[in-house]
Parts: structure tokens; sequence; C-alpha cells
């Protein structure tokens, strides 16, 4: 019984995060970049300054480590819970021949590219275009551009990796 209980209380914490995670990302994507552009618009207004000085840091901090528990406790579930393993996850349940397997390692996949993404791509970037480490305005351009192409793919995988974790979870098939 104690198993089934911290099982569950990991999937809780695994949604909850995962929702964090997600939803942050939505925000930056369909909220703040276009607030962003609004604002560096908007020659009389205060400007950008307020979003990335207070909003951006503390909204990446929740961002990032949102995404390392979502994971985490994804793969502490995978590895736990009756019908999954994390290599069986991971090697897509080949040689297991379990559909179930697969459409979750679909998923954590996707989940993987996508924490991977946050970690290399987008956080290291947006420190220098939030001013948190030095870089000159061409290294800020590029950075601004590598963290906005890595964020609107994550976007853009965060679909597919949904479907596939309540597929599995659901047992829809594909």
């Amino acid at each position: 019984m104690e198993s089934i209980t911290l099982l569950s209380l990991d999937r809780w914490l695994h949604f909850l995060a995962g929702v964090t995670w997600i939803g942050l990302l939505y925000y930056f994507n369909l909220v703040n970049v276009p607030a962003m552009a609004a604002a560096n618009a908007d020659k009389g207004g205060p400007g950008p300054a307020a979003i990335g000085k207070y909003v951006m840091p503390r909204a990446l901090l929740w961002f990032r480590w949102a995404a390392v528990v979502t994971w985490l406790s994804g793969a502490a579930y995978l590895e736990a819970a009756p019908n999954y393993s994390l290599l069986g996850a991971f090697t897509l349940g080949f040689g297991a021949n379990n559909v179930q397997l697969t459409t979750i390692g679909m998923g954590a996949w996707l989940g993987t590219i996508m924490l991977f993404n946050v970690w290399v791509l987008i956080w290291p970037n947006q420190k220098k275009v939030l001013g948190i480490v030095a870089a000159t305005d061409d290294e800020k351009a590029k950075a601004r551009r590598v963290a906005f192409l890595a964020s609107r793919t994550n976007t853009m995988l965060s679909i597919p990796m949904l479907l596939f974790m309540g597929a599995a979870a659901h047992g829809l098939p594909f």
C-alpha cells in the first residue's frame, strides 16, 4: 500500500510540475514575446525593462526547475509503476512488444528533448538577453534568436508529447 501511495504522490508531482512547466512555456510564447515586442515599439512608454528585470528572471527560474522536477518525477514514475520501466520507455518497448511502453516512451523522449532545450539552449541564451551574463549586442541578438527558436520548438513538441503521455495513461491506441 505504501508504494501505491508514493506512486500516486509522484504522479501528482509530475502533473503539477508539468502544468507549471508547460504553462510557463505557453506564457512565454503566447503572452511574453508579443508583450516584449509591444514594449519595444512603445517609444513613449516604460519599455521592456520591467519585464526583463522583474518578470523574466523569476518566470525562468520556475520554468527551468519545473522542467527538471517534471522529468525526474516522470522517470521515477516510469521506473516504479507496474507495466512500465525507464529502460523500456526509452527503448520504445522494443523487444518487449509493448505498445504502452512505445507510447509513453515517445512522450518521454519528447520531454527529454524539451528539457535539453530548456537547459542547453533557452536558459544560457536568456541569461545573455537579460544581462545576467555579459554579452555584446551581436551576441544578445543571436542569443535572442536561439532562445526564441528553442522555445517555439518546445511549444510545438509539447503537443505530441502531451498526446503520447495521455494516450499511454488512458490506453488510447494510435
